[in-house]
């Protein structure tokens, strides 16, 4: 119970900023329908208590699971084997992904059925599969993940001259959705598996991020090569505006049986892995067998609440909101609500809690979680206020804040201590997550729909792909300022 009412006050400290900052807007700017406000209001409920439930499951089920199968597979010694299992886990995981179905779901709809919810999702996860295969291998071989990135980035940059705008936005996009509330603590776990059985501790620490990184990368070469291969000439695209309904506890209803039934899909995978790692290798006691168990059925109920929560009751209010605020006079509102929005978001992203925690036990309470949060809740923020701007600005292209800051990102690696550019690059991906799919990219899309010359095909995908961007720059300027505190004493040994 202890554990309960700890995560609860955590959950309350993220969710109410964003829910306050709603009702303050809907009382001043943008007064909001009463069905949506009780909506929003009944949706932040749903919220607090599925991310409790959620975050309780991932500590007791996901983790030890993640870090068991890591370690088993560094065990057997055989580079194959570290190979394979990195395939297998990396494409079910995937494919697991609900934030990968949330985006798959949106581009097939926008599209009007030209890129299909199913090949993007098989795409994008055979991709993030061979991705976290090379990323595991990796830490076995101590290879600089610095020049790792550095690598795959430089493919990246050659393939985005050679696919569509469309393309890239969604390539992007779909690199921030594939690393959420499922696939980040796992590939976390793994990647603390794998690296606890180095002898060297500082290698170890260091080898325990950059893994969600690397695999991230994965989404956005295939989709690139999708568009290549496939040389899909320009897509077209528009968004159903679907009337605000009076029924308050309806869409509730009619959303929990769909996304039980995506959760099932989505863990049922996990399920099976476990139970064959168990049989074979594992050989754990019942009592933890059981209390995983548990960890996975609260997660289940868990992401159930969270994400019912989201859809029926978060996501309406967030094009609501940022259709009233693009309406008005001053343009210079909705660049400030976005940047509000942005930073208060991020705080209510499951998976941000995860790799918060993970960096502060690695490091043993050495980077604060509290200083990673600000400093990724402002990238956050710049990020959705740039987008806004690009909304306003029509001649303003994605590439133009991609291609600058990736490069920015890429040669802050070789002078940020070590350890920061596996937690930066890690947290790009997990601050992407599903309050960021939903209601910021709900928020730019109502935007774009007020705004004219905008185009809401454009403009409302590659909001992700900046959010999924900013804090690679963010964290490793706090990393440049912890440098510069230590000196010569602690974290300057991490440079390699």
């Amino acid at each position: 119970m202890g554990v309960f009412v700890t995560k609860l006050k955590e959950v309350l400290s993220s969710v109410l900023p964003i829910t306050i900052i709603v009702l303050i807007l809907n009382f001043t700017l943008t007064p909001l329908e009463t069905p949506l406000i009780i909506r929003f209001l009944i949706g932040a409920a749903f919220i607090i208590f599925g991310l409790t439930i959620f975050l309780m499951g991932v500590d007791i089920g996901i983790t030890p699971i993640g870090n068991n199968m890591g370690a088993t597979v560094v065990r057997t010694n055989k580079l194959w084997f570290v190979a394979i299992a990195g395939l297998i886990l990396g494409f079910f995981i995937s494919v697991a992904e609900p934030d990968l179905h949330i985006l798959a779901g949106q581009v097939d709809s926008v599209t009007s059925g030209l890129i299909s919810k199913g090949s993007i999702v098989v795409v994008v996860s055979i991709g993030i599969a061979i991705m976290l295969a090379i990323g595991l291998i990796r830490i076995v071989f101590n290879f600089p993940l610095y020049k790792l990135l550095t690598i795959i980035y430089g493919f990246i940059f050659v393939l985005a001259f050679l696919c569509s705008p469309e393309f890239l936005a969604i390539s992007f996009d779909a690199s921030g959705a594939t690393t959420g509330a499922l696939t980040v603590p796992f590939i976390l776990a793994l990647a603390m598996g794998v690296s606890k059985m180095k002898k060297d501790s500082k290698a170890s620490e260091k080898d325990s991020f950059g893994l969600v990184a690397i695999a991230s990368t994965g989404a956005i070469l295939s989709v690139m090569l999708m568009s290549i291969i496939s040389s899909t000439d320009e897509i077209t695209g528009s968004l159903e505006q679907e009337n605000v309904s009076d029924l308050i506890i309806y869409p509730f209803i009619h959303e929990i049986p769909k996304i039980a039934g995506e959760i099932v899909i989505a863990l049922f995978p996990v399920l099976v892995l476990f139970l064959i790692f168990q049989k074979t290798s594992f050989k754990l006691s019942k009592r933890e067998v059981r209390k995983i168990l548990f960890g996975i059925l609260f997660t289940f109920i868990g992401l159930v609440l969270f994400l019912v929560g989201v859809n029926a009751g978060f996501m309406d209010v967030g094009t609501a909101v940022g259709y009233s605020v693009a309406s008005l006079d001053n343009k210079l509102y909705v660049v400030l609500v976005g940047f509000i929005l942005g930073v208060v978001t991020i705080l209510a992203e499951p998976a941000v809690y995860v790799l918060t925690h993970q960096i502060e036990d690695v490091t043993s309470g050495y980077v604060r979680r509290k200083v990673v949060m600000f400093t990724l809740a402002i990238g956050v923020g710049i990020a959705v206020a740039l987008s806004m701007i690009r909304i306003l600005i029509p001649e303003l292209q994605l590439w133009q804040y991609l291609l600058p800051g990736y490069i920015i990102s890429i040669a802050m690696t070789y002078f940020v201590p070590k350890l920061f550019v596996g937690i930066a690059f890690d947290s790009g991906g997990v601050a992407s997550g599903p309050m960021t799919a939903t209601f910021i990219l709900a928020y730019a899309q109502g935007a774009a729909e007020s705004i004219e010359g905008a185009n809401v095909l454009v403009d409302g995908f590659g909001m992700i792909a900046m959010v999924a961007m900013t804090p690679l720059i963010a964290l490793q300027i706090l990393g440049f300022i912890f440098k510069l505190k230590s000196k010569k004493g602690g974290l300057e040994s991490n440079g390699e």
